[in-house]
């Protein structure tokens, strides 16, 4: 037999024994035994996740040796660390599985190890040596799992937001508003239930989607404010134990400074730890946006479907080939692809719904779940609607001669003769034209309903898919 080579391995020793550890990696024996014990997705942390850890912990390492918890070289070395690991190093140490043990002790205690063995090195000592800087006495000074993970998802919401979705929205609503702008003198035939209905302009249609997107956006900022509010500081139950009384209320003060965002304590920190409501909160209006966008998705592949057989009032850009057997075949991917994704954060939605209401006493232990889902709803929406808006919304073009012909073609029409001739002789007039063959204009005219000047005024399309302005109310009125 070969003999092993120990200085390929360090020993590392916790309260359940003693193991060998890869010499290389940055991690301890906690982590590698989650690793173990957690084989289960492959999927590891999300980015912004670990880098609301850190920024937490370099916080945390920040306070604890201003108030002297800490000794300041060991401070300074674990924020050192932290600083590297948040500008690209050591990305791959991160390797607990999303599903894993609960509250996340397994995940907080692969940062904790990662940032003492790295601070060792910083301060010219060898990795495993917790003697000097422990990932449970330093780096964790004053914390717990059960305050710092519901932080962490706090922070890595507001990150991602901050990043990621809120610009994406921005720049859709953008781009929506200037294809507004160009498609506003574009007069297509409107549909309720899929059926013929009175005429709109195209372009309004977009301006319709811009502020609905508008109104989401403002949703989620509200939502977001209960992100803001921090239970850092509760240690492991909410009562404080361990903490130095003034670190509370400056390591939030810290954290507003590092992620630039007005943060406060909690008012009760056994609350914040113990409620996900914050969390749903914002996943729910996550969900809401979700839903409107497969709406809008759906929305650009009716009008884009053909372009032989359907509608085509529009075309969205082609940017693959649709088929592998069907030459010449575009198919609208990125519609397709936003609906899947707003799929997926609905589900997400779900778990979190069920994760939230999954805790008992003191703390929630699902808050791994919580935040993977979370997390990655906001980014994957953020990217997805991103990814709409340069590859399909900006590059979208009108068939304004497709959508005139449906608009006058339209049965619908009828509706504007309602208040000329009233709605039953209208309605005779939609069924004869229907089973005839014959235009609305030739049968009200036959009929003597209407003279030619009268009936051409109110089939007037033009004024009949205008949008009227709001009034203000009158200053006069009673």
């Amino acid at each position: 037999m070969t003999q092993q080579d120990n200085s390929q391995f360090r020993i590392e020793r916790d309260s359940m024994g003693d193991r060998q550890i890869p010499s290389n990696v940055y991690y301890g024996i906690q982590t590698l035994r989650a690793t173990e014990n957690f084989p289960i997705s492959g999927i590891q942390p999300l980015p912004t996740y670990v880098d609301a850890c850190l920024i937490i912990k370099k916080a945390t390492a920040i306070v604890n040796g201003e108030l002297s918890c800490i000794p300041q070289d060991i401070s300074q070395a674990i924020v050192k660390a932290t600083d590297e690991i948040l500008t690209g190093k050591f990305r791959d140490q991160f390797v607990v599985d999303v599903y894993q043990a609960g509250a996340g002790t397994s995940h907080h205690m692969n940062v904790n190890e990662v940032l003492a063995n790295r601070a060792l090195e910083i301060l010219g000592d060898e990795k495993g040596n917790y003697k000097r800087v422990s990932p449970n006495d330093h780096v964790n000074y004053g914390q717990s799992t059960n305050d710092v993970i519901p932080t962490a998802i706090r922070i890595g919401g507001l990150l991602a937001l901050s990043k990621t979705l809120h610009p994406a929205l921005e720049g859709a609503i953008a781009a929506l508003e200037n294809k507004a702008g160009e498609f506003q003198d574009i007069v297509r035939s409107g549909r309720t239930h899929m059926q013929d209905a009175v005429p709109v302009r195209l372009g309004e249609n977009f301006r319709a989607w811009a502020q609905i997107l508008t109104e989401h956006q403002n949703r989620i900022y509200t939502a977001s404010g209960d992100l803001m509010v921090l239970g850092l500081g509760g240690s492991a139950a909410g009562t404080g134990l361990n903490t130095h009384p003034l670190y509370r209320a400056r390591v939030v003060e810290v954290l507003s400074q590092l992620i630039e965002t007005p943060l406060e304590p909690a008012p009760h920190l056994m609350a914040a730890m113990q409620s996900m409501a914050p969390f749903v909160n914002v996943s729910g209006a996550l969900r809401n946006l979700a839903q409107d966008l497969v709406k809008i998705s759906h929305d650009l592949r009716l009008m884009d479907s053909g372009p032989k057989t359907g509608l085509k009032e529009i075309q969205l850009p082609p940017v693959q080939p649709g088929s592998s057997i069907m030459p010449g075949k575009y198919n609208p991917v990125m519609a397709e692809m936003t609906s899947m994704v707003c799929f997926q954060v609905m589900g997400y939605d779900s778990a979190i719904a069920l994760a939230a209401q999954a805790g008992q006493l003191e703390l929630n232990v699902m808050m791994p779940l919580i935040a993977y889902n979370l997390i990655h709803s906001i980014e994957i929406l953020g990217l997805t609607i991103a990814a709409l808006t340069e590859r399909c919304i900006q590059g979208i073009t009108a068939n304004r001669e497709r959508c005139l012909a449906y608009a006058e073609g339209s049965l619908a029409l009828v509706t504007a003769l309602n208040t000329h001739i009233g709605y039953l002789d209208a309605a005779n007039v939609a069924k004869e034209s229907l089973e005839t063959g014959k235009s609305l204009r030739q049968i009200v005219l036959e009929r003597g309903l209407m003279s030619e000047a009268q009936l051409a005024s109110v089939l007037n399309l033009e004024q009949m898919s205008g949008i009227l302005p709001l009034m203000a109310e009158s200053k006069d009125m009673d």
